[in-house]
């Protein structure tokens, strides 16, 4: 195969005040010409900012790529190290030869311009042609990613789109000069599983017809598996173990990808806790790894849970009187239009929705965006008012309760939200930020007694109780997620609602905090509903499954027995969906691609 780009012994360095970290440590890989690299790591890995490295888009002041080449191979066997060019030429391989797809869409696109304009600035950068042309060709390639109305989605403002779309607008832009090659990072970590489908197909399809390479950067070895012809695994800034697909997940050597392809959650079975990397791997205070020696195999075989024990479960749970009942709820919220603001209709999230929670059961809410599973937590918990219907909590309504009434609801119903970065006051450290809602329940008898209890409570969820007095920015997007859970936790609750709070994080802090929560409900006596768009993950926490979509429900059951026997189309097509990294799908896709 014909090298396209070839990465050898490159250094990146952030220095810092009085201290210098290697992201990226004598890391080398080649990418050949209509192939896939899958680079796989968690946060930290050094992953991402070797593609930033290969773009020349590390920030300096404090970044510097201290050492090593990335050679690229042009069409008419140039070899060129990218490294050393100047800023001027470089510009003019990047999105010409060299084009990036970002993580955040949201934040990579400019919210002052249209969707349209901005892919039409793209092109007139590179291409010698006009205005007129260069619309033309955008619309065309809004039309090849299938966005729906391409000349709508044109005029359209980032915020005015959904987030599968920004996505799609960012590959149309990446693609409008057809690069050699694509970088693609974590571009469907945030996004539904269906809209990840699709975007896998439409990479792969652009890939066959532009004879292009792709570097796809991501922590969910389930993904590589279904899209790379080859895998770089990164562990704090060096490469442990690269190889062709089939071979490192048929026979994975480094305990590190032992750990990553133990710890996504099992379709086939359900187990007792999920394998975490540091079942597989031990690092010392020096750094040095130490294999423990298991195989995934052997370890995962132990931990499944027996249908019998399942079944039981369920039948004692279903035997008592519901914690929580939602009778025909309706959150609509109005549509506003014309000169004075009138409403001219509704946007219906939640129409029309039944269902029963039971005491210490987990129950999954489970649909693509905007199906209205977020508006039934936020409902319950009167964070939206319902237009119709009864929520009924221990058979108090909650749509009917005065002040203090809710107040003492809240107390015993949490929530614990999606971004907890968001959810966090910037400016409170986070120890006063888990105090004081036990201040204002008037939980305990003075604060010293508070501190005491925050300082279990982090002990509890994993984090050092010197800790207390840190800030949020100071912590890791998995510690930002405890200290919500801690909070949550604060004030003894009854019932907490767990909305998408591991769908932003990588596969083996999202195990870790997956058996957190499952550890928590057992030492706790808690009830859970558990919102998210991955099945895969609400089929491991729950007992039973709603799968919604537009506002209402398709089907209803236990977790199991819909994932086995799905009734209709749309939670088929969820199914379906999932990259679920089996080896029968890897020689599928081998087999494909040979």
């Amino acid at each position: 195969m014909k090298k396209l780009l070839e990465f050898k012994n490159l250094v990146t360095e952030f220095h810092t005040e009085g201290s210098t970290v290697k992201a990226v440590n004598n890391v080398s890989f080649t990418l050949n010409k209509g192939e896939t690299i899958g680079i796989v790591g968690e946060s930290g890995s050094g992953k991402s900012v070797t593609s930033l490295s290969a773009m020349r888009l590390i920030p300096s002041p404090p970044g510097v790529i201290s050492g090593g080449e990335i050679l690229f191979h042009k069409e008419n066997n140039e070899v060129v190290d990218l490294l050393k060019l100047s800023k001027e030429k470089m510009r003019s391989y990047r999105g010409n030869e060299l084009a990036m797809i970002f993580q955040e869409p949201m934040t990579s696109l400019n919210p002052v311009f249209t969707c349209g304009d901005q892919v039409v600035e793209a092109i007139m950068l590179h291409q010698k042609i006009n205005i007129k042309e260069a619309k033309d060709l955008t619309v065309k390639l809004f039309k090849s990613v299938k966005l729906p109305e391409p000349e709508r989605v044109f005029n359209s403002y980032p915020h005015q789109i959904s987030g599968g779309q920004k996505q799609r607008v960012m590959i149309a832009m990446a693609m409008s000069c057809k690069p050699s090659v694509l970088i693609a990072d974590e571009p469907t970590t945030a996004l539904d599983v269906t809209v990840q489908k699709t975007i896998l197909e439409l990479m792969q399809q652009l890939q066959k017809e532009n004879d292009m390479g792709i570097m796809f950067i991501t922590h969910d070895l389930g993904v590589i598996a279904e899209l790379a012809d080859k895998v770089v695994v990164m562990y704090k800034g060096k490469v442990v173990e690269q190889g062709d697909v089939w071979s490192i997940f048929k026979n994975p050597k480094h305990p590190y990808t032992k750990g990553l392809l133990a710890c996504r959650p099992p379709l086939e079975h359900r187990y007792t806790f999920l394998p975490t990397v540091s079942d597989f791997m031990q690092v010392d205070d020096s750094g040095s790894i130490k294999d423990s020696g298991v195989s995934v195999a052997a370890f995962t075989k132990k931990l499944i849970v027996p249908k019998k024990i399942r079944e039981n479960k369920q039948k004692e749970l279903l035997s008592q009187s519901p914690i929580l009942q939602i009778n025909n709820l309706k959150t609509f919220f109005p549509i506003k239009g014309g000169f004075f603001g009138k409403t001219t209709g509704y946007v219906k999230a939640v129409n029309n929705v039944t269902f029963d929670v039971y005491p210490g059961e987990t129950l999954g809410l489970v649909g693509e965006s905007g199906c209205g599973k977020t508006t039934i937590g936020r409902t319950i918990i009167q964070l939206e008012q319902a237009t119709e219907g009864e929520i009924l909590y221990l058979g108090k309504d909650v749509t009917k309760m005065n002040a203090k009434e809710l107040r003492a609801f809240r107390k015993e119903v949490q929530i614990i939200f999606q971004d907890p970065y968001s959810s966090l006051n910037p400016r409170m450290t986070i120890g006063n930020a888990i105090m004081e809602p036990m201040q204002v329940h008037g939980i305990l008898n003075n604060d010293d007694e508070r501190k005491k209890r925050v300082e279990e409570l982090l002990a509890r969820v994993n984090l050092d109780p010197t800790h207390f007095y840190r800030y949020p920015h100071e912590f890791s997007g998995g510690q930002r997620q405890r200290i919500g859970i801690a909070r949550a936790l604060a004030v003894n609750p009854k019932f907490i609602i767990c909305d998408e709070s591991v769908s932003a994080l990588d596969v083996s802090v999202q195990a870790q905090v997956l058996n957190l929560l499952n550890e928590l409900k057992k030492d706790y006596g808690l009830t859970y509903i558990f919102i998210s768009h991955d099945l895969s993950v609400v089929k491991y926490m729950s007992d039973r499954m709603v799968v919604m979509q537009s506002g209402i429900i398709e089907e209803m059951g236990d977790a199991d027995n819909i994932y086995r026997n799905p009734k209709t189309e749309y939670t088929k097509k969820l199914i379906d969906a999932i990259p679920e990294g089996r080896m029968e799908d890897i020689k599928k896709t081998s087999s494909i691609k040979n």
